[in-house]
């Protein structure tokens, strides 16, 4: 597999705001902390305190979340170096993708164990243990409950509601597991021997990277959501977060910067067995939408100290609670994760919590043998593939064209008969040089239409060329979509078991650029 690499702004596929932000546009330095620098994590460090109870209650959550799994010598190192207060973390965060979903995911927690890695190379006096946080507690199961492969979509349904971390992998999963035979025995093993999604997850994930000395952290944990009290009651009583973000929110928007979140006065959802539902107040009450719920102010203040782990925090909360409960010091995530950060610079002041370094994630795009041929018979260049392949369409069938398609000579000789024409009438009469003008336009647009004609016929003449474009182009963007954000990892990876091996030796969490991955002969 042989690399190069396209500035991101030559994709075309990456908003201004993260851009400007990635580039170090000055008016963005108000919304974070530290550049996206190897050299920021010094200062980051030195900000960073993380009291040795909750590194206590942290080991003993990850060891009673890793129960029953048979750890790799480097997960085991890991664990028992979390205790050490030099110990930090480096974090990227993900749903519960059914088989990983997207090509992204692989690649967020390759970049992570990657930086975990450069960090350890250069700062020698601490360590760095790279964590995928495991998004247990959303409930959106329609957005992870599917993958595309080979163009294809294969789907599990299921009634099941609440955090889909809880969701059985019961009979109508297994009869799905049953229609996907060829998945990769890391997952068969991981699903059929598990009985939640979530334990699946952490098990193929566990497999694919432990190895690696990657730990996960699933945040719905009573122990960990214990040390995430006194936001949970600023959030109920004072609605400070949302005050806060809607702040930095508006401050982006006056300088031309849509808000990627949306905060509400309240910020946490009500997590229970089979129920996920948003927290509102109304009137002196606190109800949970979509039930029978509901509280006083002294009923949910006395629910929060005695069961923390039924508030589930949502995009607003949930990065300022993964700072609180790790030793963290980096966040890596995609384009809209990076853009929302920056909204909630002003909730991390006030709870007086370091907000972290952060980092886009690696992007990359595979090419196989067969598209590279498809590619070099184009005579096409690297930067090539991103260009807009219908301008190029059009460009290529009016070089090749057996005559001037646009017809510019014919354009010139009928706009310069009416003109003349036009202005020797208008001595006779003078509406008549309106009427020539007129006609001259009808004219030039009937040469425009035999144009559109002479381009389709040109167009057949060259349709095997334009046949490998367009199986260039969904190659590239399936339905319309980079690669990395729709193609399951096991297009590659069950022609390719060393396809995780080949992403380590090609990415760098440093180098902001998208990398063009080649399979080459």
């Amino acid at each position: 597999m042989k690399k190069y690499c396209v500035d991101l702004r030559e994709t075309h596929q990456f908003s201004s705001f993260f851009l400007d932000y990635i580039e170090g546009k000055a008016e963005l330095r108000p919304f974070y902390t530290h550049l996206p620098k190897i050299e920021s994590f010094k200062q980051a460090i030195e900000k960073k305190e993380f009291p040795e109870n909750k590194r206590k209650i942290l080991c003993q959550s990850l060891a009673n979340q890793y129960e029953g799994i048979e750890l790799f010598e480097e997960e085991k190192k890991q664990l028992e170096a979390l205790a050490n207060p030099n110990t930090f973390t480096v974090t990227t965060g993900h749903q519960l993708n059914l088989f990983t979903g997207p090509l992204y995911f692989i690649y967020k927690i390759v970049s992570t164990i990657k930086l975990a890695e450069e960090l350890n190379k250069a700062y020698p006096n601490q360590h760095f243990v790279p964590v995928y946080w495991m998004a247990s507690e959303d409930h959106d199961f329609d957005e992870i409950n599917y993958f595309k492969l080979d163009g294809k979509k294969y789907q599990w349904n299921s009634d099941q509601s609440g955090a889909v971390g809880d969701f059985e992998l019961e009979a109508s999963f297994q009869e799905f597991l049953k229609e996907i035979p060829f998945v990769h025995d890391v997952f068969k093993q991981a699903y059929s021997s598990s009985k939640t999604l979530k334990e699946a997850v952490r098990k193929y994930v566990h497999e694919l990277f432990g190895e690696k000395g990657l730990l996960i952290v699933d945040g719905h944990d009573a122990g960990l959501k214990g040390l995430f009290k006194e936001v949970i009651k600023s959030d109920l009583i004072d609605h400070t977060p949302h005050k806060e973000a809607v702040l930095k929110t508006e401050s982006l928007e006056t300088l031309g910067y849509s808000g990627q979140i949306f905060p509400r006065e309240i910020n946490f959802f009500y997590l229970d067995q089979g129920l996920r539902e948003r927290i509102e107040k109304h009137g002196d009450n606190y109800i949970v939408l979509n039930s029978d719920l509901k509280f006083s102010q002294d009923e949910i203040l006395k629910l929060v100290e005695d069961h923390p782990e039924r508030f589930s925090p949502n995009v607003v909360l949930r990065p300022l609670y993964q700072e609180m409960i790790l030793p963290n010091l980096a966040y890596l995530g995609g384009p809209a994760e990076v853009a929302y950060w920056l909204q909630l610079k002003g909730v991390f002041d006030h709870f007086q919590t370091p907000f972290p370094v952060l980092l886009p994630r690696n992007f990359a795009l595979i090419l196989s043998k067969e598209i590279l041929r498809k590619i070099e018979k184009l005579g096409w260049d690297e930067n090539s593939i991103f260009m807009d392949k219908e301008a190029w369409k059009k460009d290529f069938v009016t070089k090749n064209a057996f005559s001037d398609i646009q017809m510019k000579k014919e354009r010139e000789q009928v706009a310069l008969l009416f003109d003349n024409r036009g202005e020797e009438a208008e001595s006779l009469e003078k509406s008549l040089k309106d009427s020539f003008e007129a006609a001259k336009v009808r004219s030039l647009k009937i040469l425009d239409q035999m144009s559109d004609k002479l381009r389709k016929a040109e167009e057949k003449r060259h349709q095997i060329a334009f046949s490998r474009v367009d199986d260039i182009e969904d190659y590239l963007k399936p339905n319309g979509s980079p690669q990395e954000r729709v193609v399951n990892m096991m297009q590659f990876y069950l022609a390719d078991e060393l396809l995780i091996d080949k992403l380590f030796e090609n990415f760098d969490p440093m180098d902001f650029r998208m990398m063009v991955l080649k399979y080459e002969d």
